[in-house]
């Protein structure tokens, strides 16, 4: 395994299993170190999100799959809810209150 250092996010660290699917494709590494800190951010947020172990481990491999391809952000997510620096948007109260009301 390689010990080259790789950029997380604002937020979030980079997980070890992203790390090592970055490490295996060597598009998609080139790809992560052209991304801004934000956009790093929200696809480990994105992976970090699954509930199952199954849809994390799809979540990792179309990570580096559409990194590869040339993707920048992941699609059709309304964006890491855990940052601090700026307000939630409405598509991202919308998912937290259908959650909300889930659990109630």
């Amino acid at each position: 395994m390689s010990t080259q250092s790789l950029p997380g996010g604002t937020v979030h660290t980079l997980p070890a299993d992203l790390r090592k699917a970055l490490l295996a494709d060597q598009a998609a590494l080139a790809a992560w170190q052209t991304l801004t800190t934000l956009a790093r951010n929200e696809w480990i947020c994105w992976v970090e999100g699954a509930k199952l172990i199954e849809t994390r481990e799809r979540r990792v491999e179309r990570t580096h799959t559409e990194l590869a391809e040339g993707m920048r952000r992941p699609c059709c997510w309304p964006g890491c809810m855990h940052r601090t620096d700026k307000q939630l948007s409405p598509s991202q109260k919308f998912v937290l209150e259908r959650q909300t009301k889930k659990t109630s």
